[in-house]
């Protein structure tokens, strides 16, 4: 399975550089709200917050709008089939999935933007 994941040992400097990115790359725009990586304050820190690729968002999806790609394992929302009900971002257990009014829903693809993005260097797609 194909995922995006911020690399052991290293630390967030909340540049939000790969908010940034993902937010311009789905929407045209840097919004944070808009972004399918979250970076939260952790203890004195920050924390980037990843899609973990678990499937809750395919399950709540009642239109058949989300499946996991049999090859990478990513879980990719078919556009044309959302209906922007929301039912997907509701029950996203790491809160990077979005909804932005008038469009379909939106979640990692494990694309890499971000990933490039990264000053520091913490992101990484791995294979797990």
């Amino acid at each position: 399975m194909k995922k995006l994941t911020v690399k052991k040992g290293t630390e967030c400097m909340a540049c939000l550089e790969c908010v940034r990115a993902c937010s311009n790359a789905f929407y045209k725009e840097f919004n944070p709200d808009y972004s399918c990586i979250q970076v939260v304050a952790k203890g004195s820190g920050a924390k980037p917050m990843t899609c973990i690729q678990c499937g809750k968002c395919e399950k709540a999806c009642e239109h058949g709008a989300i499946t996991q790609n049999p090859k990478t394992g990513v879980y990719m929302i078919n556009k044309k089939l959302c209906v922007s009900c929301g039912k997907c971002v509701e029950v996203c257990p790491m809160k990077v999935m979005v909804l932005k009014e008038g469009n379909p829903a939106s979640k990692c693809i494990a694309c890499g933007i971000c990933v490039k993005a990264c000053p520091m260097e913490i992101l990484e797609i791995v294979e797990k």
